[in-house]
């Protein structure tokens, strides 16, 4: 099985594949991921038109985001098989990964990897293209620890809560909102697929906001996918950046206490000793866990 690259995710920008304008400008952004959108941002009718203007996109301009994604349409529909050969075959070496979209089964993953497996070996790409996969239907989440484990090529899942809301028929006004519901609304999906992820050691992050008018909203519900161990959320609109990247990059004091607690520990375990006292917070096996989660967080984007 290969190794999957490590990348970080704390936000995603979701950049319509159709408008030229709009991928030149997210090509200057320094931020972690960005994805040229073949799906729900372009018409059905502009879809062919816009896997060209995005192959131009990437082959011309001079991407700063650390990560490059395509999003094909769905393996139900009559686009998937030459989003992908098209994307692949006209750019394919500058491409880090494809994001599948409504992934119902494992196999659903596995057609896109065996479709990328070919062309590789096909067009001789040295670098092998990474999958992530969004789960926004209701026979997705019912499969989520079969998707969760089937690919090699798989880096993260997305909760996609805009289509998985229409999928299960939720009563809610706009995307990624609670409505009037008491709780979290979305805190069972993101419970649920955030443990597959991590039971396969693949990166779980938080869909969208669709009113980018409401920061607070946005915030809200980045802190609450946060908490439950997702490493990102995705942004509609560039004025989410920001507090996504706030949200997701590690606190500086609890980051300094994180790595004077390990090296303490370290030196303690070197001494016999399996719990101590740091500034009066217990350390032991257990605690440390968490602490070197949050250090390894740091360490990827290099802090």
């Amino acid at each position: 099985m290969s190794q999957r690259p490590q990348r970080a995710r704390r936000c995603q920008l979701s950049v319509p594949g159709s408008s030229e304008k709009m991928m030149r400008k997210a090509a200057d952004l320094d931020i972690d991921h960005v994805f040229l959108d073949l799906e729900d941002a372009v018409a059905p009718s502009a879809k062919p038109d816009a896997r060209g203007k995005i192959v131009e996109a990437i082959n011309s301009l001079d991407w700063t985001p650390r990560t490059l994604c395509v999003r094909i349409n769905d393996v139900e529909t009559q686009w998937c098989h030459d989003d992908i050969i098209e994307i692949v075959t006209g750019a394919g070496d500058k491409l880090d990964t494809i994001m599948l979209t409504k992934a119902k089964s494992a196999a659903d993953v596995m057609f896109v990897h065996l479709l990328l497996d070919q062309l590789e070996q096909k067009l001789g790409l040295k670098r092998r293209i990474g999958i992530e996969c969004l789960i926004e239907e209701v026979e997705g989440m019912m499969q989520v620890e079969e998707i969760a484990a089937s690919s090699d090529r798989l880096e993260c899942l997305v909760f996609g809560m805009g289509d998985y809301s229409a999928s299960q028929q939720m009563q809610i006004n706009a995307v990624g909102a609670s409505g009037s519901y008491p709780p979290d609304l979305w805190h069972y999906p993101r419970y649920k697929m955030t443990i597959a992820c991590r039971a396969n050691g693949i990166d779980p992050v938080d869909g969208p906001y669709a009113n980018f008018k409401n920061p607070e909203g946005y915030r809200k519900e980045a802190e609450r996918s946060f908490i439950l161990g997702m490493v990102g959320k995705w942004a509609i609109h560039p004025n989410q950046v920001v507090t996504a990247n706030e949200v997701f990059t590690p606190d500086a004091t609890a980051l300094a206490d994180a790595r004077k607690q390990k090296s303490a520990y370290d030196q303690a375990l070197q001494e016999g000793l399996g719990a101590i006292n740091v500034d009066g917070v217990m350390v032991d096996a257990a605690s440390i866990r968490i602490v070197q989660n949050l250090i390894d967080r740091a360490d990827l984007i290099g802090m």
